[in-house]
């Protein structure tokens, strides 16, 4: 196996309750995931991320986890996944399971054990304190909402969770609660499993003093201020030691806060720690000024193109990008950052897997961006099954920050439950996802988008992502080439240059509802080029180029002498 494989690869996100159900339940599973493989192999996947499958009361969806080493019953059996991780490897691909380890379920052995007393030998396996002043510890808030503490009678003491009640912080300070994780993890790898994508993995070190936040610090603002704690690089560095050093693996943390620099040592290519890392910049461009992701503000594209230039020149050569604007805790892109109408879908779906697919890292396709899957148009709260939006709901129009229907015109736009109905296959009833009630509503537009229509449809999103997971593994420019961002300063249009030895790609998007010239550089004007791919037919090459709404290109050229 070549060295950094990973680098030139390709990984598809799935989101197992909503892929595909085989079994009538309306919950997908791990047999519709083996039923599907064919699909994900015809696009191109190199790996499969898999979203938890693991044991769970499913508080939030999985990522709260009673038993690492089980399969919840709503996904099948351990014989099942087995048989799904075989037929991965026949097809070539890899996959990567989901690492879930600041936190477990309250239902795990190990708290059910920790609250039964301070002597109690995994008292420490999580993190307990006395009351500060008849109060919490501090003044931390939880991710969704609320406290970060609850307090146990039975022994006067908090508990901390950053997350969910149901979702205690693992003490990471005791060198046990590591030796359990790392034996684990080695369990897993020793099954098959190619990698691990770590979950909120810049959570699990915490500042031993637990000094106050900003006041007023709530929410995701809070979960971002006690990332990159203390102790962060050495646990990772001694999960190498411990568990990945000797073995093939593909690692990415993800790492909520984290800046460039804490990047650069998480996935530095000196390979201490992890292949590299999920960073939210670009996807934290509209939230409001207080931090505060319930909104419906869209971000200027300068603000897009400043982030995403700062991390493809301030990683090149010394860490690796990983490249994403789906997953299951974003909405659809295509309504995020595109136009979703239905003139302009499809089109802005193409030209926004462009944009990011062309610049150096791994990308992500999380299922259903392949298609051009939207938000959704949810009725009511009822409609919601997320967790951190129904607490926000009630939560904000409680307290009369929001009124209800601003509120919910809020979650259609940034739920994560938009990323997370069920995968479109076909415009059978529910989308061929389920013969069954499904879990959470199926979008109505799965007459329109769905992937029976789009595969071998030559024009179809589907095989224009096809197109360019192909172009990735062909041209060593697009995994090695440097990255020059060029007019920064327009609000309408993304162009870059990509360059290694003598290959030189100029990639140009329009994010405009609009035709518009753009003027190429000097030094490209007078020369030959040839386009390589486009969501428009009949582009030209020249001195300007006429972009039409929501245009993508990309030109290879050669520099003269």
């Amino acid at each position: 196996m070549e060295k950094d494989w990973w680098k030139k690869s390709v990984v598809y996100q799935i989101y197992p309750r909503s892929f595909c159900d085989s079994d009538g339940d309306g919950i997908g599973d791990l047999n519709g995931i083996t039923g599907k493989l064919d699909y994900l192999k015809e696009l191109g996947a190199d790996v499969i991320w898999l979203s938890p499958v693991y044991e769970s009361p499913n508080d939030d969806n999985g990522y709260d986890i009673s038993d690492y080493q089980a399969v919840m019953k709503d996904f099948g059996t351990m014989a099942d996944f087995d048989r799904m991780l075989e037929e991965i490897h026949a097809r070539g691909m890899k996959l990567v399971m989901d690492l879930v380890v600041n936190h477990t379920s309250d239902e795990h052995p190990w708290f059910q054990e920790s609250r039964k007393g301070k002597d109690n030998p995994y008292r420490d396996y999580y993190i307990w304190k006395k009351p500060k002043e008849g109060k919490e510890p501090n003044n931390w808030g939880s991710c969704f909402g609320g406290p970060a503490w609850e307090y146990e009678e039975s022994s006067g003491e908090y508990y901390l969770h950053l997350f969910s009640v149901k979702q205690p912080d693992l003490n990471w300070e005791n060198p046990q609660v590591r030796r359990e994780v790392y034996r684990m993890m080695n369990w897993w790898l020793d099954k098959g499993v190619d990698g691990f994508r770590m979950d909120v993995i810049s959570l699990i070190s915490k500042d031993p003093d637990f000094p106050d936040g900003p006041a007023g610090i709530t929410g995701y603002a809070a979960f971002n201020y006690c990332a990159n704690g203390p102790r962060v690089h050495e646990y990772l560095q001694e999960m190498r030691r411990e568990v990945l050093d000797g073995r093939d693996t593909i690692t990415v943390g993800e790492c909520s806060g984290v800046t460039l620099e804490e990047a650069l040592k998480y996935a530095s290519c000196d390979g201490k720690e992890l292949s590299m890392v999920f960073q939210f910049e670009h996807v934290d461009l509209d939230f409001d000024e207080k931090g505060n992701k319930w909104t419906d503000r869209k971000c200027r594209l300068t603000e897009l193109k400043e982030v995403l230039s700062r991390w493809q020149t301030g990683l090149y050569g010394r860490a690796w990008n990983s490249l994403f604007w789906c997953n299951h805790d974003q909405p659809r892109v295509v309504s995020r950052f595109g136009n979703d109408s239905p003139e302009y879908r499809e089109v802005s779906a193409k030209m926004l897997a462009v944009c990011l697919h062309m610049m150096q890292g791994t990308p992500y396709i999380y299922q259903g961006e392949e298609l051009g899957m939207t938000n959704v148009p949810f009725k009511g709260i009822a409609d919601f099954r997320d967790l951190d939006s129904i607490n926000a709901y009630w939560e904000l129009t409680g307290k009369g920050i929001f009124k209800e229907e601003e509120m919910l015109r809020f979650l259609r736009y940034k739920s994560r439950d938009n990323a997370r109905t069920p995968m479109q296959w076909d415009a059978s009833p529910n989308a061929g996802f389920t013969e069954g009630e499904p879990w959470i509503m199926v979008n109505p537009n799965y007459g329109e988008i769905n992937a029976a229509d789009q595969i071998g449809r030559e024009d179809s999103v589907f095989s224009f992502y096809k197109e360019l997971v192909k172009l990735r593994k062909e041209k060593p420019v697009i995994v090695n080439g440097e990255y020059r961002l060029l007019d920064p300063e327009s609000e309408d249009v993304f162009v870059y240059e990509r360059s290694f030895h003598e290959e030189h790609l100029l990639v140009v998007c329009s994010f405009a509802e609009k035709e518009l010239l753009w003027r190429l550089p000097e030094e490209m004007a007078g020369q030959a080029a040839k386009r390589v791919i486009g969501n428009y037919e009949g582009q030209q090459w020249g001195p300007e180029l006429m972009l039409r709404p929501y245009e993508a290109s990309v030109w290879e050229w050669t520099k003269g002498e």
